[in-house]
């Protein structure tokens, strides 16, 4: 089969290929970045790649929840912290030895081959699932039943997020 750019597929896999890179570069970011606020919007890059990739995967409900609690909530609530923290002058932090690093690429070169040779190595089905209308007792009746546990495990996630948040501004400001 020939799959060129202007087809379903390719056009698809550019749209996937575009969100992988969002979400990849916004993780970058979020590591590397020296200052907390340009963390945060790698993050929040990060999440929105992520959420991008639930839509994909034809999981538009968990890609809502993912914009709307990881995005809207919790990088809001680590903005929010940060802007209430103490401001400190810069702290400087000494050279590592290494081998702390050498460990952490080993370590992910390790779960990266497991991945991929399970990746591989599995016979990958395809699911035959019904697509819903969208009607809001359809909505209701899944976030009752089968998305119960992620409703839930993403109320304990923005939970712990306002409890940090509340943690790094409980010093406050100078009052001068």
């Amino acid at each position: 089969m020939d799959q060129n750019l202007y087809s379903a597929e390719g056009l698809a896999g550019v749209v996937f290929l575009g969100l992988l890179a969002a979400t990849v570069a916004g993780a970058l970011i979020a590591v590397n970045a020296k200052r907390l606020v340009r963390s945060v919007a790698g993050l929040s890059l990060c999440f929105t790649g992520v959420a991008g990739l639930y839509y994909f995967l034809n999981s538009p409900f968990v890609a809502l929840m993912e914009l709307l609690i990881y995005v809207g909530a919790v990088c809001v609530a680590i903005i929010f912290a940060v802007m209430l923290a103490e401001p400190r002058a810069e702290e400087k932090v000494g050279k590592s030895s290494g081998l702390g690093s050498l460990f952490g690429v080993i370590a992910g070169g390790l779960v990266f081959i497991g991945l991929a040779t399970v990746s591989t190595k599995s016979h990958w089905s395809i699911a035959k699932t019904k697509i819903n209308t969208g009607s809001v007792t359809e909505l209701g009746s899944s976030l009752m039943t089968s998305y119960s546990m992620v409703f839930e495990l993403i109320s304990v996630v923005l939970l712990v997020a306002i409890i940090g948040a509340l943690v790094l501004a409980l010093p406050g400001r100078d009052k001068e």
